[in-house]
């Protein structure tokens, strides 16, 4: 009861709106120039809200997942380092590739592919690509920056097109795939509480569930865990067809991990939990993460990983705290 109350006070709602203006037409959720635009004013923002550490520098170019964790980080940073960043070193995407989907209605979405300038091109250990999802909720509203993965080139599916060269959009409730991309939110954080089958053994699954357990009771402190889904509005997952049938879907979920400490037992948190603390820390600190991820469901024919939801990359960011 403690944690849930702790995770009352510390749920967000979900930011963006859906506006419906009645387009009855399947188009292309954008042009490549108005793609190319958006990708480099995104660039800007993130760039000068690092800089500074100025959350409010980059909050119109960011929104859904990514939105919370690129405004909380800055933040916590501009608390804990008040003159900006010493050592801000200006992103750079380039090579970029769009994978626009046609779709009538709003919101719009499409991703890019890019390269950058935080990897190292001629070692194919380090060598990756960002995926950057760009939505966008009505003709008047601004392209924004939803999701962030960084992919190895052999991790990229192949993806479907359309007659025309677009990218195929899965919908939500889309069947034949392992599991609905509107599903995978409350999926995943079911099986983070519960297990299950529907997840291929990783990192960000069984292992994950396994440090959890290795980690719930240590000398003079427990922690416990909720997960819930996240994904209405501009936290909706986004979905495209592969070309073996099944789908590459990225999607949210947020995170609460209590940390209670025994009568007379210190507890202490890092300085970037500090600068987002609420409260006073007595006996416990309640942390609130987002996740965004993005992961390949297979199809009918299993997509070579046995009908299981495979991972391929998973950004976390600390959004919140609450002391006790």
């Amino acid at each position: 009861m403690a944690l849930s109350a702790a995770v009352s006070a510390l749920a967000l709602a979900a930011s963006g709106c859906v506006t419906v203006h009645g387009e009855l037409e399947v188009v292309p959720a954008a042009t490549k120039g108005e793609a190319a635009r958006a990708l480099a004013e995104f660039t800007e923002a993130y760039n000068a809200g690092d800089k500074a550490y100025d959350p409010e520098l980059s909050a119109g170019r960011v929104t859904g997942a990514l939105g919370q964790i690129n405004q909380a980080s800055l933040r916590a940073k501009g608390k804990t380092t008040p003159g900006g960043n010493p050592r801000h070193s200006p992103l750079k995407l380039t090579d970029a590739r769009f994978l626009i989907p046609a779709k009538a209605g709003w919101p719009r979405w499409f991703l890019a592919d890019t390269d950058s300038n935080r990897d190292v091109d001629d070692d194919p250990r380090l060598d990756t690509r960002w995926f950057v999802a760009f939505v966008k909720s009505g003709p008047d509203a601004q392209w924004k920056a939803a999701y962030l993965s960084i992919l190895t080139p052999d991790e990229i599916p192949e993806f479907s097109e359309d007659a025309k060269g677009n990218a195929v959009p899965v919908t939500d409730g889309a069947e034949g795939l392992a599991v609905a991309p509107g599903r995978l939110s409350k999926e995943y954080a079911d099986f983070l509480g519960k297990g299950g089958e529907l997840f291929a053994d990783g990192q960000h699954t069984s292992s994950w569930r396994a440090q959890r357990e290795e980690n719930a009771d240590r000398p003079g402190r427990t922690t416990q865990w909720v997960d819930q889904p996240l994904d209405k509005g501009d936290f909706a997952p986004l979905a495209l067809r592969t070309e073996d049938g099944g789908a590459m879907v990225l999607f949210a979920t947020r995170h609460f991990e209590k940390q209670t400490a025994a009568r007379g037992v210190p507890l202490t948190v890092r300085p970037e939990v500090g600068a987002l603390l609420k409260g006073e820390i007595k006996r416990a600190v309640t942390l609130e993460r987002v996740s965004n991820q993005v992961v390949t469901v297979p199809g009918p024919e299993g997509s070579g990983s046995g009908g299981k939801v495979v991972f391929l990359n998973r950004i976390e960011g600390l959004t919140g705290a609450v002391g006790e």
